[in-house]
């Protein structure tokens, strides 16, 4: 279960911001590159919920699951083709379940605190997080209003594929260069969640490498306003 988190609230919450952080990282190092989203958001919640397994390669930082459970020698980063590195995330299906349902719970537990609703959640990740983000809005049973992806690619798609329950509005923003989580992984990771039926834009940060840069967090924010503005408009 999720028992740490660092909490912002500015204004009157009418919106809930989760942000999952990655693998071999924690709430903290997030709370330090996220910046933009607590100076732009108004009445907004921003909650980093710190993942509670320690991590398997540095017992000071977090993991939402283990990576070398499901692939030991780091594959995904040395395979040739995206195919063969999706393949290997496609593995990671227990994992990214048992981090599903923390944070699913933790975020039904969060909206009774505020009173919200799901419509009103908007569910980010970076790395590992985006992972465990893009996996969760898929699979939750009630739709959120939107999932933002930081260097992420949809991972345990086969699962995914059979047992989604929600299509949300889907942000990907990826830099490439990155080394880390492939480049490719953003166009791989739109295709299949259009072919679900999620509407899906794309941020590229050009010369981007594997990080939550100033330019990505505005995406995100200029993503959660334009929702916000078609939403008083509807």
């Amino acid at each position: 279960m999720i028992t740490e988190e660092i909490v912002h609230i500015k204004g009157l919450p009418k919106k809930l911001v989760v942000f999952l952080h990655g693998y071999v990282h924690c709430a903290e190092a997030v709370d330090h590159r996220i910046s933009c989203l607590y100076d732009d958001l108004d009445d907004y919640a921003i909650h980093i919920p710190q993942a509670p397994e320690a991590c398997e390669i540095h017992e000071e930082k977090r993991q939402w699951y283990s990576m070398h459970r499901f692939d030991a020698e780091d594959m995904r980063r040395q395979v040739a083709t995206i195919d063969e590195c999706a393949a290997i995330y496609d593995k990671m299906t227990l994992g990214l379940q048992q981090a599903y349902e923390n944070v699913a719970s933790y975020i039904e537990q969060v909206l009774r605190e505020y009173d919200l609703d799901w419509d009103d959640v908007y569910l980010c990740g970076f790395s590992q997080g985006a992972m465990v983000a893009l996996y969760t809005g898929m699979m939750l049973p009630r739709k959120v209003r939107g999932v933002i992806s930081f260097s992420g690619i949809l991972a345990g798609k086969s699962r995914v594929c059979k047992h989604a329950q929600s299509t949300p509005d889907t942000l990907l923003i990826h830099g490439n260069q990155d080394t880390y989580v492939r480049f490719e992984a953003q166009e791989y990771t739109r295709q299949q969640l259009e072919n679900l039926g999620c509407s899906v834009m794309t941020e590229v940060i050009e010369g981007g490498l594997h990080a939550i840069s100033e330019e990505a967090q505005q995406a995100a924010v200029a993503f959660i306003k334009q929702k916000e503005k078609i939403r008083k408009t509807a």
